[in-house]
């Protein structure tokens, strides 16, 4: 990892640089005519154009047939793996929907006075289409973590597409979240031309209202590009922590999380703290722990690239440079980690405590772990029931309360020159013609 003490170089600099590193728009560009195409060979040729780009892409031959996981394979999932996976699978969703039950949002009382009622009215998404991505491992928590906030908010129909390996097959682990979840409508379709497919929908494929889960650069420019014509949860760019720690942290913890982010490779690792020993303690441990990690050489070309320590001369400049940089993950490992809450204004997910890993969030604790990424945090939130549900204002006006608002409605219309608007005051004041 790469240390910058703040005292020695041009702070604002390298934090802009970071930044830069962290925004996953600064890649997108290069790809956008390959997305634009897939995009639009979807619309026009539909399930053909499936076939079309799973030959090309994801190496497998299928037909409109094979497009849809069996009843039968999701059977036969539940035999390849062990009895405790699927215990901790339902313990997490237990934890999930308990917690996403807790944060929904509900109608609330009306608002009266004076012949006036306004509710509000909160109502589920029809469909959701849930994108899970392949890749080196199976993600059975992305299932999980995207799928059950959605049906807490009683969306209809949960659609999920995920790219199958080579012969057709996707991993046992990744099905049986799935069921387990309640998603009975799953697509061996991946990339950019799954996303196209649930928003716009093939023959085989069903449009639907909404498209969630993360993927690679190409997945992530498709839901950019199909914005509109269906709503997207955001474009999630690599995994990312900034873990805060004074002389106290555990150092064989502090590498541990850092290490846990660059597994992801691309995954990014900060650690910004105010002890020389500390740094000196850490870098000893990554050395230690990597040699005993299974993908010890994608995490250490990952941590080498992405990995970096920030040294700074006290506790205030580690809270401004974590505000800063608005991380997906923040963890906060000092004496009185709960102290320094009130002045964290940008964090995608808060982890306090040196018990408190980003993995128990990644896994079983009730969070969604869709979070926004890339310094989105500072303008949104990570994934919830309450995304899951629209909110519509509804109006109710007696013929009096309409008379006492007849004139600000007047001066107002009248001044952006829309004389129609006041007339349909007016005309209910006069009486209506018949």
């Amino acid at each position: 990892m790469r240390i910058l003490r703040t005292w020695e170089c041009k702070i604002d600099r390298e934090i802009e640089k970071l930044k830069r590193q962290l925004n996953i728009l600064e890649g997108l560009s290069a790809h956008r005519t390959t997305v634009l195409k897939i995009i639009h060979d979807v619309r026009r040729q539909r399930d053909k154009a499936l076939i079309k780009y799973s030959k090309l892409f994801d190496k497998v031959f299928l037909s409109p047939k094979d497009f849809r996981v069996k009843d039968k394979e999701v059977e036969e999932a539940y035999r390849k793996i062990s009895l405790p996976f699927v215990k901790s699978i339902q313990r997490a969703i237990t934890n999930i929907w308990t917690y996403q039950e807790h944060i929904r949002i509900r109608n609330v009382s009306p608002l009266k006075a004076n012949g006036i009622v306004l509710d509000t009215l909160y109502t589920p998404l029809e469909s959701v289409g849930v994108y899970v991505p392949g890749g080196a491992a199976s993600y059975p928590s992305t299932v999980l973590m995207n799928a059950i906030p959605a049906r807490v908010a009683g969306v209809d129909r949960i659609v999920m597409t995920t790219p199958p390996s080579k012969d057709g097959i996707i991993p046992p682990e990744r099905l049986v979240a799935a069921k387990e979840a309640g998603i009975s409508e799953i697509y061996r379709i991946g990339g950019a031309q799954a996303i196209a497919a649930l928003a716009f929908g093939t023959e085989t494929v069903p449009k639907v209202d909404k498209i969630i889960g993360p993927g690679n650069i190409f997945v992530a420019l498709a839901k950019k590009e199909i914005f509109g014509y269906a709503g997207i949860d955001m474009l999630a760019g690599p995994s990312e922590v900034l873990i805060i720690a004074d002389d106290r942290a555990n150092p064989s913890f502090v590498a541990s999380d850092l290490l846990s982010q660059a597994e992801h490779a691309p995954g990014i690792s900060l650690l910004v703290t105010f002890s020389e020993l500390l740094v000196e303690q850490v870098t000893t441990e990554l050395h230690r722990q990597i040699a005993e990690l299974k993908r010890r050489a994608d995490t250490k070309k990952c941590l080498d690239k992405f990995g970096v320590i920030l040294l700074t001369k006290n506790i205030d400049e580690c809270v401004e440079i974590a505000n800063t940089l608005a991380p997906e993950h923040l963890q906060i490992m000092t004496q009185n980690p709960r102290t320094l809450l009130p002045r964290i204004r940008h964090a995608g997910a808060i982890f306090l405590g040196s018990y408190t890993p980003v993995a128990l969030g990644d896994y079983i604790a009730g969070p969604s772990h869709v979070l926004p990424t890339s310094g989105t945090a500072r303008f949104s939130s990570g994934l919830s029931v309450n995304d899951f549900l629209k909110r519509s204002s509804v109006i109710t006006y007696s013929r009096s309360a309409l008379k006492n608002a007849y004139h600000d409605i007047a001066e107002i219309s009248q001044t952006e020159g829309l004389d129609a608007h006041t007339r349909s005051v007016q005309i209910r004041l006069q009486g209506a013609r018949r």
